[in-house]
C-alpha cells in the first residue's frame, strides 16, 4: 500500500470516529513519533569525559551487574 493510500484510508477511518476518539488516535500517533535528538548532534561532546573517568564508570556499572 502506498503512503497516499495509507493516508487516505486513515483519514476515511478517522472521519467515522467521534471527536473524542479522533483525539485518542492523534495522541497515539504522536506517541509513535521519536522524540529527542539525533546521535549526530551529540558528536560535539566526543572526548568531553576523560578516558579515566569513563573507565571508572564502566567498572562501577559492571560491578552492579
Amino acid at each position: 500500500m502506498t503512503n497516499a493510500a495509507i493516508r487516505d484510508n486513515l483519514i476515511a477511518q478517522l472521519d467515522k470516529l467521534p471527536p473524542d476518539l479522533q483525539l485518542r488516535v492523534l495522541d497515539f500517533a504522536s506517541a509513535l513519533i521519536p522524540k529527542g535528538i539525533t546521535g549526530k548532534s551529540l558528536l560535539k561532546f566526543e572526548g568531553a569525559i576523560p578516558v579515566e573517568d569513563l573507565k571508572l564508570m564502566s567498572t562501577a556499572i559492571e560491578e552492579r551487574l
